[in-house]
């Protein structure tokens, strides 16, 4: 029977910048972007500084491969409209911080932008989408390439290439049912567990060095509080959610009166009680 394991949005921000737990990070990489990754060095990211309150709810973990190859892994769990816009921010600072004055463009790297959402961002029902950006011609709708000398000099085949590409997973829209190895890390990433069976790369270790019981009592502390304010967030959102229904009832039943309905008809209007209705109706009297 498989145990559970810490959160892997935890895991990053505590642990997987070790050296001796590098395995982890590279093994969910090599199954997500499809070849084998080697990390040079975890590069400083403003997810992993501490706060106050040790918050939950955005990590993220800035990656140098041995190919000198950037990868930032964002994990986010409270809904963002604008994390569209945050992806392409990030991405664009990046570019930017990591070319010198006076360097010239061709030493920018590659940069991967992975992101891990445990909420419903854009529409969509896949779990995973990649950015496939292209240049296309507004009249003549052919596809801009490069030409023969910046594919030798850049080895690049599209222009695209040049570009980031973007990731996002969305971790709550997976059924649990691992149809191969990249899908085993996201059921780990969904349920922080990882079955007997599983043989993605990384989860060997993650399974080994994740475990709760493994942590040093100050881990397992800092661990307990994360895991707590994760549930008082989630508590303050869901109370959130039914103080502005009830609100909204509220409001619908004072119309309601206000027109004439009588208290069991818009009991069944608003799911209100007829006498939270009898006292909404004595005050508006």
């Amino acid at each position: 029977m498989s145990k559970k394991l810490v959160r892997f949005d935890w895991a990053m921000k505590k642990l997987l910048r070790h050296k001796a737990n590098f395995a982890i990070l590279e093994g969910f990489l090599s199954e997500f972007l499809r070849f084998d990754i080697r990390i040079e060095s975890i590069l400083e990211s403003e997810g992993n500084k501490q706060d106050e309150y040790d918050k939950y709810n955005r990590v993220d973990i800035l990656v140098k491969s041995q190919s000198n190859e950037l990868m930032l892994v964002e994990i986010q769990n409270d809904s963002e409209v604008d994390y569209f816009q945050r992806m392409l921010y990030g991405v664009s600072k990046l570019v930017t911080e990591y070319i010198k004055e006076g360097e010239p463009y061709r030493t920018i790297k590659k940069i991967y932008s992975i992101n891990i959402v445990y909420f419903g961002l854009g529409q969509g029902k896949d779990y995973v989408y990649e950015y496939k950006g292209e240049f296309v011609g507004l009249h003549q709708n052919d596809i801009l390439l490069p030409t023969t000398l910046q594919k030798q000099d850049f080895s690049v085949e599209k222009v695209s290439d040049i570009f980031p590409k973007y990731y996002i997973l969305k971790v709550n829209n997976f059924n649990d049912t691992a149809k191969n190895t990249f899908d085993e890390w996201v059921y780990f990433l969904k349920n922080s567990e990882v079955q007997d069976s599983f043989r993605a790369k990384g989860l060997d270790k993650a399974k080994e060095k994740l475990r709760y019981e493994n942590l040093s009592e100050e881990d397992k502390k800092m661990y307990d509080r994360f895991q707590e304010n994760r549930r008082i967030e989630i508590s303050v959102e869901y109370t959130a959610k039914l103080e502005a229904k009830q609100e909204k009832a509220i409001e619908m039943a004072k119309k309601a009166i206000k027109k004439g309905f009588d208290n069991e008809t818009i009991a069944d209007l608003t799911d209100l009680t007829i006498d939270q209705i009898a006292q909404l109706r004595s005050e508006t009297a």
